[in-house]
């Protein structure tokens, strides 16, 4: 990976704004392996990480907007045929996506900020914010600040990997282990935590 990408990250932040862009739409490579890779990499220092953050997180934005764009010309009915027909190829489960799609019904700003958080749903899931006609400025808000968070993250520890033998493939793959472990436990939650608290608020009373 680290050749192409290489190649890519010589065309400058122009080449950086690309490929965090173009992993919106298809997430190839993950967003955390691209990002502990430039972490490692490409930041020297603080502030050139800083200036990464804020190109990788535009970049991010910027994709969420054409896939809200999306959602909105196409409509929630044929939003949702699309991800039935198409979610498998990119490793998101219909189940997921409609379960968070209801959720921004009733709470599209929470919403937003937290799917910036789960994999491949990060990616998709403006498109039922654009098909169900969310307001376009909070949608934006809320994904910059998740994106903002999530990049750093990855960002800032690649960088404190930096000068370290660890390779970027290395460490993104447990990355990825722990990221899909904790977004099983939260798929978890939204599906059984409600009727759990249901059972126990009672108990106390």
């Amino acid at each position: 990976m680290s050749g192409p990408l290489s190649a890519i990250l010589g065309l400058g932040l122009l080449g950086v704004f690309c490929i965090a862009f173009t992993e919106k739409i298809l997430p190839v490579p993950p967003s955390h392996v691209f990002l502990l890779f430039l972490g490692m990499t490409a930041a020297p220092d603080g502030a050139s990480l800083a200036i990464l953050l804020g190109v990788t997180t535009l970049a991010s934005a910027s994709g969420c907007l054409v896939w809200y764009t999306v959602g909105r010309r196409i409509g929630i009915d044929r939003a949702d045929r699309l991800v039935e027909r198409f979610g498998r190829y990119v490793f998101l489960r219909p189940a997921t996506y409609h379960r968070l799609g209801q959720a921004y019904r009733r709470h599209h700003v929470r919403v937003s900020l937290v799917a910036q958080f789960i994999p491949t749903v990060r990616n998709y899931l403006p498109i039922a914010a654009g098909a169900l006609c969310l307001p376009a400025l909070p949608f934006v808000v809320a994904t910059l600040i998740g994106a903002t968070l999530w990049n750093a993250g990855f960002l800032l520890t690649g960088y404190a990997l930096h000068g370290s033998s660890q390779s970027p493939l290395t460490v993104g793959f447990r990355i990825i282990v722990i990221v899909l472990a904790l977004e099983m436990a939260f798929m978890l939650a939204l599906r059984y935590g409600p009727a759990c608290w249901r059972r126990i608020r009672p108990m106390l009373g």
